[in-house]
């Protein structure tokens, strides 16, 4: 498609086509149901012992990478997404290629690597002893206090990422947020996929008629 950003409004089409905050945080709802079983073995595995925390990591980090980009480029979306009936495509329409998929994932994905490393850096704090020793809620306690300032340096970040997210599609006509700019993309109903590329091809057809 030509079109370097799609419209606000499709001509036959009354109801708004981007997918808004809402239905958006449902979506994240859904895909922290799915992935319940997984964050039930790294829990199992973390309470194995400090070596076998340290040893999922970086595994536990590349399965959030491909769940949030392979997955977005091969179908559109995560499966919260797609359950929910959206789909992430290009801002002109096309689908989404995987430089695009990469990028909007890019901040999270630094993001959580940070979040490993000061992890990672707490762990070699904590004698093997000690961290066995200790069930979850006393070892997260003991973590915060050895190792503070990072920590929460790492939360607030996190939180003003999200923040800032939030006002960004909700102060927008598309609804995209800060990862849909830095992308390119946009989120839309996936019911009216075919719809937008239909007007959007018919457009593209009568301004190569007039040319």
């Amino acid at each position: 498609m030509k079109s370097e950003l799609l419209p606000t409004r499709f001509h036959g089409i009354n109801e708004d086509v981007y997918a808004g905050f809402w239905i958006r945080v449902a979506a994240k709802l859904v895909d922290f149901i799915i992935l319940l079983p997984v964050m039930g073995l790294v829990f199992y595995v973390n309470s194995i012992s400090k070596s076998a925390s340290l040893t999922i990591m970086i595994p536990n980090l590349l399965f959030g990478l491909a769940f949030e980009v392979i997955l977005v480029k091969l179908y559109g979306g995560t499966p919260g997404k797609l359950i929910m009936g959206l789909k992430i495509i290009q801002k002109n329409g096309d689908n989404i290629d995987w430089k695009a998929s990469f990028y909007r994932n890019s901040v999270e994905f630094m993001l959580a690597v940070t979040g490993v490393y000061i992890l990672f850096l707490t762990l070699n704090l904590i004698d093997d002893s000690t961290y066995a020793s200790l069930g979850f809620m006393k070892r997260n306690q003991l973590m915060a206090t050895i190792n503070p300032v990072p920590m929460k340096i790492q939360n607030w970040i996190n939180f003003v990422w999200f923040f800032i997210g939030a006002i960004v599609l909700i102060s927008n006509s598309r609804k995209r947020t800060t990862h849909d700019f830095i992308a390119g993309t946009v989120v839309i109903k996936s019911i009216y996929l075919n719809q937008i590329r239909e007007i959007m091809n018919s457009t593209e057809s009568v301004e190569s008629t007039v040319e």
